[in-house]
C-alpha cells in the first residue's frame, strides 16, 4: 500500500470511528444531522440513497439503532475494532472501491463474499442436512484455503464464510484467521466443539463472528441435532455474550418448526441471550435422506416472509430470510453475483445449495473460476423475475435451475445430486407454482403500497426493508 493509499485508508477509519462513537452515544437529532453530512462523502448516488434510508432509520426510532448501539457498547474492545475495520472499512468502503476497479480492468465483478467448506466432517447426524452426502475422504488443504483467501483480498473481498461438516473440527482454521487479521470471518457451526477456551481465542483473534445452528427452542433443535445439543448451545451463547463476542444464530426451516421460528417468544430468547443476527435458510431436499416432506409448505413460507417483515420493524435483532430476501439483494445471489461456494473436494459451485460446478479450485486461479460459462450464464439471467420474493432458481424458477445443472454445468459434486433435477422435479415445480401464486398477490400488494407511500401492513414497516422495498 502506497503512501497515499496509507493516508486514505487512515482517513476513512478516522472519520468511521468517530461517526461510530457518536452512534454509540448521540442523540438522535445529532445523528441526523450526521446523516446529511456523510451524504456529501460518497459519488454514487446508490450510496447516497442508503444514507438517506439510514436517516429514517434515526427518525422514525427504528429498533435497527438498538442494534447498532448493542454492538458498539457490548462487544469486546478489540472484536468491536476488528468488526469496524475488517467489515466497515476493508469490506464496504475500500473493498467496494476495489471491487468497482477490478470489473473496469477484468470485464466482470467480483462477489462480495466466499462461502468455503474446508471440512464435510461432521460430528452430529443432522437429518436433512444439505451437505450430508458429499464424501468425507477428502479435504482442502490450507495452503490452497489460504490461496483462496489472498485471492479474494486481492479482488476486494474481506468478509469469508466458512461452513461444512462442522469447520471447527480443523483446528487449522485457527492459524488462517491468524493469517488474515484483516479479514472477517464468519463461521457456520453447530457449537458443539467451542468451549470456553475457543472463545478466549475468539477474543484474542476479535475477527471471527460464529453463527451457531438452531432449529427453534428445546424440542425442535434436539429432535433435529440430537439430545442435549440446545442446552449446549444455550450454554456458548452465554459464554459468547459475557465474553463480547458478536454471534448468530442459524436456523433452517422445515415443516417441522416453521411456527416456533416466526414465534415472538423465540426472537425474544435470542434478543436475550444476546443474539445480534438470525440467518433463516430454508429446507431444500438436496443432500442426506432427501425428503419432501420435510419442506415448509408455502404458505409457511409467506407467513415466514411476514413475520421476518414485522420483527425487523419492532425487535432489535438483524435478521435475513435466504430465500425470502431478494429485497435486500435485488435478487438471487448466487453464481458469483454476490457469493459462490468452494466445497471441500475443490468445486466451486454457484450456491452452497447448487451442487454442480463447471470448475474445481485445485487446477485454475479463482478469477478464472468466478468466470466460468455456468457463472455466467446464471449472471445473465439474475434476477430471475422482478418479484424479489421470488428468488431461487431451485425452487421458484426450477426450469432455470434444471438447465443450470444439467447443461452448462460440467458435472454434479456429489453421487445423488442430479435426482433433484430428476426425480422429484415435478414435485418441484408444483411447489413452485403454488408458491408463485401467493407471492404475486403480495407483490402486487407491496407496489401498490409503496406507490401509495403507505406500509402493507401494521406490521410491514417501509423502512422494515431496503432503500428499494
Amino acid at each position: 500500500m502506497g503512501i497515499y493509499q496509507q493516508a486514505k485508508f487512515y482517513s476513512i477509519s478516522k472519520f468511521t470511528m468517530v461517526a461510530l462513537s457518536l452512534l454509540a452515544s448521540a442523540s438522535k437529532d445529532n445523528l441526523i444531522q450526521l446523516t446529511h453530512l456523510a451524504e456529501k462523502i460518497p459519488k454514487k448516488e446508490s450510496y447516497r440513497e442508503k444514507i438517506r434510508w439510514i436517516r429514517t432509520l434515526f427518525q422514525t426510532d427504528h429498533p435497527a439503532l438498538t442494534i447498532a448501539r448493542r454492538v458498539l457498547n457490548e462487544t469486546h474492545p478489540l472484536h468491536r475494532k476488528k468488526i469496524i475495520t475488517n467489515f466497515l472499512i476493508n469490506q464496504l468502503l475500500v473493498g467496494t472501491n476495489r471491487r468497482k476497479a477490478f470489473e473496469e480492468e477484468k470485464g466482470f465483478k467480483p462477489p462480495n463474499a466466499m462461502l468455503i467448506s474446508p471440512t464435510m466432517r461432521c460430528n452430529l447426524n443432522c437429518f436433512g442436512c444439505y451437505s450430508g452426502s458429499y464424501s468425507t475422504q477428502e479435504e482442502l488443504s490450507f495452503e490452497v484455503i489460504d490461496r483462496l483467501v489472498r485471492e479474494c483480498k486481492e479482488m476486494g473481498i474481506y468478509l469469508v464464510i466458512i461452513t461444512g461438516g462442522e469447520p471447527f473440527l480443523r483446528k487449522d482454521l485457527f492459524d488462517l484467521f491468524e493469517r488474515h487479521p484483516d479479514a472477517i470471518f464468519q463461521v457456520y457451526t453447530n457449537g458443539s466443539l467451542i468451549d470456553e477456551a475457543m472463545v478466549e481465542w475468539f477474543v484474542e483473534l476479535g475477527n471471527v463472528v460464529p453463527a451457531i445452528s438452531l432449529e427453534g427452542l428445546k424440542e425442535e433443535t434436539d429432535a433435529r441435532r440430537g439430545k442435549g445439543q440446545f442446552d449446549h448451545v444455550v450454554y456458548v451463547m452465554d459464554l459468547l455474550k459475557r465474553a463480547g463476542i458478536f454471534f448468530a444464530i442459524s436456523t433452517t426451516q422445515t415443516i417441522r418448526n416453521s411456527e416456533t421460528i416466526g414465534s415472538d417468544a423465540f426472537v425474544d430468547f435470542l434478543v436475550e441471550k444476546g443474539c445480534i443476527l438470525l440467518w433463516n435458510f430454508h429446507y431444500i431436499p438436496i443432500g442426506r435422506d432427501a425428503d419432501l416432506s420435510l419442506m415448509a409448505t408455502p404458505e409457511q413460507r409467506a407467513w415466514i416472509r411476514e413475520r421476518f417483515a414485522h420483527f425487523r420493524a419492532t425487535k432489535p435483532l438483524l435478521m435475513v430470510d435466504f430465500w425470502n430476501d431478494g429485497c435486500l439483494t435485488e435478487g438471487c445471489i448466487a453464481g458469483g453475483r454476490k457469493y459462490f461456494h468452494v466445497n471441500a473436494q475443490g468445486d466451486v459451485e454457484p450456491c452452497v445449495f447448487c451442487h454442480f460446478a463447471y470448475d474445481n479450485i485445485k487446477e485454475k486461479p479463482l478469477m478464472e473460476a468466478l468466470n466460468s460459462p455456468l457463472f455466467q450464464e446464471i449472471r445473465s439471467r439474475q434476477p430471475f423475475s422482478e418479484n424479489l420474493f421470488i428468488n431461487c432458481p431451485l425452487i421458484d424458477h426450477p426450469e432455470h435451475g434444471k438447465e443450470f445443472a444439467l447443461k452448462f454445468a460440467r458435472y454434479f459434486t456429489h453421487k445423488g445430486a442430479e435426482g433433484f433435477f430428476t426425480e422429484l422435479a415435478p414435485a418441484i415445480e408444483a411447489y413452485s407454482k403454488t408458491y408463485r401464486k401467493m407471492a404475486e398477490e403480495a407483490w402486487e400488494e407491496k407496489l401498490k403500497s409503496r406507490s401509495q407511500n403507505i406500509p402493507v401492513s401494521s406490521k410491514e414497516k417501509k423502512v422494515a426493508g431496503s432503500p428499494r422495498c
